[in-house]
């Protein structure tokens, strides 16, 4: 059997890749927080290489937000002499970064929803297969049935055909016949 195609061995591979992912969220979100780093959604999911849209999901959102909440809940620390401090050129900087990342995930969310719906329309198709190959040999078997119904219809009609043209023929000859005897009778009186 193909194991490409194979549904079970798919939703295992799915299964292990989400899981895979959801543990590389968690521990990013550790180191983030060891690090003393600002925990946001679109940083956790920057940081671990997976779509911001995980980041939401139930058994993940909570932890960020549990995050969130004991870095809110901490004295921030003094500025350390490696932080820029904030200025209008640092803050376009951070500003162009959003846009270029805000593009990047309209295109991931774009490719994701053209995946899906492909992959729904596959799932159509399959679903339906069984009953249009029914219908399918349903409607050849009828066609069948219509062709031998052709053929022997035909077939008697050419039989009567003959047949019509040889009492067609009989009958001239039993009108000649008739005639003929007419003029005899008519003749002898």
């Amino acid at each position: 059997m193909n194991r490409q195609g194979n549904p079970d061995v798919l939703a295992q591979a799915r299964r292990r890749d989400s899981l895979d992912k959801r543990q590389r969220v968690l521990t990013t979100l550790a180191v983030l927080e060891q690090d003393g780093e600002k925990i946001t959604h679109a940083a956790v999911a920057r940081a671990a290489r997976v779509s911001t849209w995980l980041t939401y999901t139930d058994g993940i959102r909570e932890h960020i937000q549990a995050a969130r909440h004991r870095q809110a809940s901490t004295p921030p620390l003094a500025p350390t002499q490696g932080t820029p401090p904030t200025t209008p050129a640092g803050l376009r900087a951070e500003l162009h970064l959003a846009r270029q990342e805000i593009k990047e995930l309209r295109k991931e969310r774009d490719r994701l929803r053209d995946a899906l719906r492909h992959q729904l329309g596959q799932q159509l198709d399959t679903l339906h297969a069984p009953d249009l190959t029914t219908r399918l040999e349903e409607l050849t078997h009828h066609n069948h049935q219509l062709a031998d119904q052709l053929q022997h219809a035909t077939e008697e009609n050419a039989v009567l055909r003959s047949h019509t043209a040889s009492l067609e023929e009989d009958l001239a000859a039993a009108r000649t016949g008739l005639r003929r005897m007419m003029r005899a009778e008519n003749t002898t009186r």
